[in-house]
């Protein structure tokens, strides 16, 4: 095994290399024997296509988003603008004007509802995922690892993945859980603490890795060199030498270094221009800059997103700021909804609206399904401090790309915004959609030794137009 310091020095054979964080990935032993035993199982069952899972922990409302009631009594009536799409009679809320230029690329589901009004980690996490995350499932099957750039194919990011100085992570709940399966399944965290980062520790200077990552990367392609020169690499074993040849090959490195992206693409992403002063910036359940964290990381992180699908990575969970920043109750914690949307809703729109554009521009669309919603929504009645509360009854969603062509809403509220009209679609239909997009399902069930928990998921009808 194997350590890396920043100084010159003697390197233990008996330590693990490790290089997490920004900029650079890690590989674990355990997942390569999974992917390697997993890869002979179903080959032919992975469609090629990847999942993007963007969640809105505290619940967002669906009345300031994609279901606007501008007509509904004032006491549940849209508390802030609304402004047209390109799809006629259809309206989202004020502060998404850059994705209703867009809707009819998106497919936006009005019935959705995730019966649960609790602040948690569904649906990717719960009961109908059998405690696991999605793309845990996915990796069972694919492997954990891609076969020819060496990319884990699950992937957790937290804002500490673009950018160390936020705190985290704050998710309400294990993003990392494997449920039935062995922890080698865990999903890679870049920044974060994973099993594959517990398995990989860098011993290097914080603050050089994360201000100089191409001296970093220099110092990788020097270690290469140097362990192929003196032998140690050939008197490793397989396993060993397998994940030096990942590491030190660079793919992994190179999806994690956004400095690799052409710097207009990287602007264009950038949601760091919403950050504000003051309430912005506020202490909120013991941190400062509570809605700036997720405001000035989220475009970046569905650019690294993007970046890691064309690398080879087919589930990546985007964990969309702090615990709770779309929970806006209008409490000493939390902000109230028009001042929540503003904060929180303005560069959900631009990061959400420049990854549209990005992977249309790239012809990706039918490559990577993007799947945004929350545990929850909120209450259609407006709290006396200007505030929704926990709702479990209906639930904003929406898709982009994979199957869906776009252009389509699915699905009608009541006319309170409280529960679906007709029809509900819940995570059990949203999770076989999302197995049935990396998954040929008729391939999967007649290949031996497939996980009898798959066949359960996969079951319900999958959302279809």
């Amino acid at each position: 095994m194997l350590s890396i310091f920043d100084r010159c020095g003697k390197i233990p054979r008996r330590r693990l290399l490790t290089a997490g964080g920004l900029g650079l990935g890690s590989l674990s032993l355990p997942a390569l024997l999974a992917a390697r035993a997993a890869r002979q199982r179903a080959p032919h069952a992975v469609t090629g296509k990847s999942v993007i899972f963007l969640f809105q922990q505290g619940g967002p409302s669906q009345f300031e988003t994609f279901d606007p009631k501008v007509a509904a009594p004032t006491a549940v009536r849209t508390m802030t603008g609304v402004t047209p799409t390109r799809l006629p009679g259809v309206h989202f809320g004020d502060s998404l004007s850059r994705l209703s230029v867009l809707a009819d690329q998106l497919t936006v589901v009005r019935s959705f509802q995730t019966n649960n009004g609790g602040h948690n980690i569904q649906p990717i996490v719960g009961p109908d995922s059998l405690q696991t995350n999605i793309g845990v499932h996915y990796a069972r099957v694919a492997g954990a690892t891609h076969p020819r750039t060496g990319m884990p194919t699950n992937t957790v990011l937290y804002p500490a993945a673009v950018n160390d100085q936020v705190p985290g992570p704050m998710a309400r709940g294990n993003l990392a859980s494997t449920g039935p399966y062995s922890a080698a399944w865990g999903p890679f965290i870049p920044g974060g603490n994973s099993q594959l980062q517990r398995d990989m520790k860098l011993a290097i200077d914080r603050n050089r890795f994360f201000t100089d990552r191409r001296q970093v990367l220099d110092q990788l392609d020097q270690l290469k060199r140097t362990v192929d020169a003196t032998g140690q690499l050939a008197a490793a074993d397989e396993l060993q030498q397998q994940a030096y040849d990942l590491l030190l090959g660079g793919a992994v490195a190179e999806a994690l270094d956004l400095s690799r992206e052409d710097p207009r693409t990287v602007a264009r992403y950038d949601t760091s221009r919403f950050t504000r002063p003051g309430a912005w910036n506020k202490v909120s359940r013991g941190r400062k800059g509570y809605y700036n964290a997720q405001t000035s990381t989220l475009g970046k992180l569905l650019l690294l997103s993007r970046r890691l699908c064309e690398a080879g990575c087919g589930f990546v969970t985007i964990h969309a700021g702090y615990a709770g920043i779309w929970d806006m109750h209008a409490d000493q914690n939390n902000l109230n909804m028009i001042d929540g949307m503003d904060a929180v809703g303005r560069s959900f729109d631009h990061a959400v609206a420049s990854f549209v554009e990005d992977v249309t521009s790239r012809g990706l669309t039918d490559k990577i399904l993007l799947v945004v919603c929350g545990e929850m929504g909120r209450t259609p009645k407006i709290n006396g401090n200007g505030g929704r509360d926990h709702w479990g009854r209906l639930s904003p969603l929406l898709l982009f790309g994979g199957d869906f062509p776009g252009g389509e809403v699915i699905g009608q509220s009541t006319p309170n915004g409280g529960e679906p009209s007709a029809d509900p679609l819940t995570p059990k239909h949203l999770i076989s959609t999302i197995l049935h997009t990396v998954f040929d399902i008729g391939q999967l069930r007649l290949m031996p030794g497939v996980p009898p928990q798959l066949t359960q998921l996969s079951a319900p009808p999958p959302i279809h137009l």
